[in-house]
């Protein structure tokens, strides 16, 4: 059964695009936009994972883990801008099965969302992406390519994998340089050239790596990662 994700985030627009990246990976999602309206959906849906923010009205996070963990093991993302040793500690120890720290990439924000669901009940898909001969694992944020009985690792900087990853989850779509900068580069002002860098810089080490073609610019739209 499609798993349902809970997304429990009083800042509107933060809320739209992790839906909009939960949808396209396959989830049912739900949104609340205060810690009370979270904990009612919660306890109406029954969600398999629940996004949730700290900060936010009438309950705030804290209060919204403590209730979920009172009424059961529904894995929870804490999302917040909080960033200290101490507040990671309290999510832990409170029941938070992961931590993440905003700002952040909603393709990361997924990857870590599936991962729980793999730890916790075995709904995630299969955590490797694979395209051809290009293979993804985003856990290990590691990228190979196999030709025969060889493997040739991808050595990326993290922006390259996160294109990497992003591109590989939907082959031969076209991106817009805009797409590729609000998933990859969620905290730079990235201009279409810097985008245009991490793109070629990439498209020499899949090359060098044996998939020459993999990468291939469209004229006035964007890019895209070729499959056979």
């Amino acid at each position: 059964m499609t798993p349902l994700a809970l997304i429990v985030e009083d800042e509107v627009a933060i809320a739209e695009i992790l839906d909009r990246y939960l949808v396209r990976e396959g989830f049912r999602t739900a949104r609340a936009y205060d810690g009370q309206v979270g904990l009612d959906l919660h306890a109406s849906l029954k969600p398999d994972v629940v996004l949730l923010d700290v900060m936010l009205p009438r309950i705030n996070g804290w209060g919204v883990l403590s209730e979920l963990r009172r009424r059961g093991d529904t894995p929870v993302l804490i999302m917040t801008a909080l960033d200290q040793d101490v507040d990671k500690l309290q999510a832990l120890r409170t029941g938070a099965d992961d931590y993440v720290v905003k700002p952040f990439s909603a393709v990361e924000v997924v990857a870590r969302v599936q991962a729980i669901l793999r730890r916790t009940s075995g709904m995630a898909p299969d955590r490797l992406i694979r395209v051809d001969a290009l293979e993804i694992d985003p856990e290990s944020y590691i990228a190979t390519v196999r030709t025969g009985d060889q493997i040739n690792h991808i050595d990326t900087t993290l922006t390259e994998f996160r294109i990497l990853e992003f591109m590989a989850r939907h082959p031969m779509r076209v991106f817009s340089r805009g797409e590729l900068a609000d998933a990859c580069l969620p905290n730079e002002d990235a201009l279409d050239r810097t985008v245009d860098s991490h793109i070629s810089k990439l498209r020499r080490k899949l090359t060098a790596a044996g998939m020459e073609k993999a990468l291939k610019g469209v004229r006035g739209v964007g890019y895209r990662l070729n499959a056979r």
